[in-house]
């Protein structure tokens, strides 16, 4: 009789790709990215209809490499746009699967990460599926909700499985529990989020996902309120062009129609100055965003976290640190390594060591 614990599926859907694996505890046993081509993705009006494609090519993808899901005991998906949660992990149930397949919260690739876990759990022998630190994770101080004006509230979306599991790996290569600490944590990837840990809890974070903080690759942070309302206004624009402005053609993609850092740095590397105007001023203003969460902290932060892939680029991490390596240590963790965070948890959950809250 063939033994096999603490294996687990994960499945992380992205606007264009859809990455697999699967783990034993934190070992990697098997990685796939499958890429998705525009023109297939163009067969859907919205991404919930992607559903059963995505499922099959997951499927096959497991098929194909003989991978034998009968060892599987857990089924992580990538958390998509839900309710404001608090941090953890969440099995997947028949309420969150209605907010999940119908977008209550938004659409997004990643709410088809819960459904298809669930689907392919439910095949299994003893599987349970479950999602983790999904981005609209919710752990604000009230003051940090206030906008401004009654109508409008700052909400908590941002990159929370990554910059929890990159504060909770700092805390233990220092032999510390990440509830000890005070950490600023800035992920940079397509966007930017710049998160206030306070002993364990995000007390405030930029939103990242349609507005707010730090201008990316893809999006365009905080723009000027003025001119936005100008713009809108106009007639020149949809509404649908305007969001693309900011979330998607939004940030680097507007000004060179690439969202590559690293041939942005390759331009400013050759002499164009507006790239490298531009390469030093989303620098600048991810270590403006960390200044505003060291004040959030009342200046008490045991380290400054540099993550996601922009990290890989040391030009740009040292821009950053020349302007804050005042306010704390700076430390870099380049990549995001969102798969096995995922696993890591669901082992964890397997173990006995966290258990699962429900979805209210």
């Amino acid at each position: 009789m063939k033994v096999c614990t603490n294996h687990i599926l994960v499945i992380n859907p992205g606007s264009t790709s859809t990455k697999i694996a699967v783990f034993q505890g934190s070992r990697s046993l098997f990685q796939q990215n499958i890429i998705h081509s525009e023109k297939e993705l163009a067969a859907f009006d919205k991404i919930s209809e992607q559903y059963e494609y995505r499922k099959s090519a997951i499927l096959k993808a497991l098929r194909v490499n003989d991978i034998d899901l009968s060892c599987i005991e857990a089924v992580m998906g990538r958390g998509g746009l839900i309710k404001p949660v608090p941090s953890g992990v969440i099995e997947v149930d028949d309420k969150l699967l209605y907010d999940l397949r119908y977008s209550l919260f938004g659409e997004h690739a990643s709410n088809l990460g819960g459904l298809i876990a669930d689907d392919i759990a439910k095949s299994l022998p003893a599987a349970r599926a479950f999602i983790a630190n999904p981005v609209v994770v919710d752990e604000f101080d009230d003051i940090a909700r206030i906008a401004g004006h009654p109508l409008f509230e700052r909400k908590s979306i941002y990159h929370a499985l990554n910059q929890k599991a990159i504060a909770h790996d700092y805390a233990r290569t220092h032999t510390k529990r990440y509830e000890e600490l005070n950490l600023i944590v800035a992920h940079m990837g397509g966007g930017i989020t710049v998160g206030a840990h306070r002993k364990g809890r995000v007390i405030d974070v930029n939103q990242g996902l349609d507005g707010g903080g730090p201008f990316s690759p893809e999006r365009s942070g905080t723009l000027p309120i003025g001119q936005l309302i100008t713009v809108c206004f106009s007639g020149d624009y949809s509404e649908t062009e305007i969001r693309k402005m900011v979330t998607g053609k939004g940030g680097v993609v507007a000004y060179f129609n690439t969202n590559d850092v690293r041939q942005l740095k390759s331009m400013a590397d050759g002499g164009n100055g507006k790239a490298k105007l531009i390469f030093e001023a989303m620098a600048y203003q991810v270590a403006k965003e960390i200044g505003a969460m060291f004040t959030v902290l009342k200046g008490e932060v045991d380290a400054i976290l540099l993550t996601g892939g922009i990290a890989y680029c040391q030009q740009f991490t040292d821009f950053i640190g020349d302007r804050v390596s005042k306010l704390a240590p700076v430390h870099v963790f380049p990549g995001e390594d969102e798969m096995k965070a995922l696993a890591k948890i669901g082992a964890r959950v397997l173990l006995g060591e966290i258990k699962p809250i429900k979805y209210r």
